[in-house]
């Protein structure tokens, strides 16, 4: 177990799934298990992206998709 800081605050991880992490290292979590370590960069496209998320669900209008799914290709 290790106790982490996100989005949601501070939480006790459940580490077995990728084992003892330095400290700072980036995990993704989910349900309180840490399921993969992550490059800076890929925890901030993660963070963004779940932001746009929240965006939608709260019924902002005129989301800059492109702002927070840059990945996304557009046809």
């Amino acid at each position: 177990m290790a106790r982490c800081r996100g989005r949601n605050g501070e939480e006790m991880v459940n580490m077995m799934l990728i084992g003892p992490q330095a400290k700072g290292t980036w995990v993704l979590n989910f349900l309180g298990s840490a399921r993969e370590v992550l490059s800076a960069e890929d925890a901030a496209s993660i963070d963004r992206a779940l932001d746009g998320l929240s965006a939608v669900m709260q019924g902002e209008v005129d989301i800059d998709i492109q702002h927070y799914f840059p990945d996304l290709e557009q046809s």
